[in-house]
């Protein structure tokens, strides 16, 4: 499964060569294993790197295993380097040829998918998940001391005698109280060890509120949707509701980015709007957020000396005096520079009304 430190190893990644990167949709459900060999071998038809079609070839005929819906491989044969990483996602046919590996789908893979843990919640105890790039897996769980109920009626019915039903009420939340502490420990601690970015929570109204009361504020911070569900779902249960829940949080943090970015450009304090301006913040090492709307690409011009990059045909760069070479796409280069500086990328996957924003922009550290 790709991990933050396989982005970081293929951001870090340098070489003197051309590098081939390939995304491949493998689908089950869209076609066999023979019809994507076939597409493979038509994208990769008209690609001047013997040895590193070679290597993806091989890899597709011998290594792989039709498990997953996607694939993204990577190859510089003249360095010995291939990485290749099978997703549960469905991903856009691609072959890009280019000094580094290709990491924009990547990049948005993550910040859609990526990083969401999920709890299921009741007063004896509950049963923690991980939600990464398509995949949903059950980690751990948590048993605590069981509740037991003693039923009206019992060895004194009138309240506040010892063993009666004001005591035994007292014990019961004593002992639920308890419980929900211990799951609210267990939960940050997987939470933390888990690089959780993104929490969902299943139960009842009552024992999603209690949970959400324990949890540390930096925690509490990250819930992004609750649900009702019983802790004898099923995973099947749980990753339908976890899909849902997380594409409309994912919109509505998508609008509330978008206004924040188009205030503070407006304000001209803490955002920046088109393409220009953003290659420029990123150049400059200001961008805290890089803003991208999904399938953006817009080609320009790379200093040959420095590395700046502008949208502008410009005769000589202004900060070293260098001529500039054109580049199919500044967008995957600004990517490539604000994650390696680490920053954040937020690719859009919904289409948006928020007036002044197209395309592209970023919130500003400075």
């Amino acid at each position: 499964m790709l991990s933050e430190t396989n982005l970081q190893e293929l951001l870090g990644y340098q070489t003197d060569h051309q590098v081939l990167s390939v995304y491949l949709n493998t689908n089950p459900t869209e076609g066999s294993s023979d019809a994507y060999k076939l597409n493979l071998r038509s994208m990769l038809k008209n690609i001047n790197l013997s040895s590193d079609v070679l290597a993806v070839e091989n890899y597709f005929s011998r290594e792989f295993d039709w498990t997953g819906r996607s694939v993204a491989v990577f190859s510089c044969a003249s360095d010995d380097f291939f990485r290749a990483y099978s997703l549960a996602i469905p991903i856009r046919n691609q072959v890009i040829v280019s000094d580094r590996p290709h990491v924009k789908p990547l990049a948005s893979l993550l910040d859609y998918y990526g990083g969401y843990g999920v709890v299921l919640v009741d007063k004896q105890g509950a049963r923690l998940f991980s939600f990464h790039l398509g995949e949903l897996k059950e980690q751990e769980g948590i048993l605590g001391e069981n509740v037991r109920h003693t039923k009206h009626g019992g060895a004194s019915a009138k309240p506040g005698v010892r063993g009666g039903i004001s005591g035994q009420t007292h014990y019961e939340e004593e002992v639920e109280g308890r419980n929900i502490r211990d799951v609210a420990e267990f939960a940050a601690r997987f939470f933390s060890e888990n690089n959780v970015r993104r929490v969902l929570i299943g139960g009842t109204e009552e024992n999603i509120a209690l949970l959400r009361n324990q949890l540390p504020k930096s925690w509490q911070s990250l819930i992004v949707g609750t649900f009702p569900m019983s802790m004898t779902a099923s995973k099947v249960e749980v990753l339908d509701r976890t899909m849902k829940i997380g594409k409309e949080a994912e919109y509505r943090k998508e609008e509330q980015l978008l206004k924040k970015l188009v205030t503070g450009a407006a304000k001209e304090r803490g955002g920046v709007l088109n393409l220009d301006e953003t290659l420029g913040a990123v150049h400059d090492g200001r961008v805290q957020e890089l803003v991208i709307q999904d399938g953006y690409r817009a080609s320009g011009y790379r200093c040959q000396g420095c590395g700046y990059i502008t949208a502008q045909e410009l005769p000589t760069c202004q900060f070293c005096g260098s001529k500039f070479e054109q580049i199919p796409d500044a967008v995957e280069m600004a990517v490539y520079r604000v994650m390696k500086g680490g920053g954040e990328v937020e690719v859009l996957q919904y289409e948006h009304k928020v007036d002044g924003f197209e395309n592209i922009g970023a919130l500003l550290r400075y």
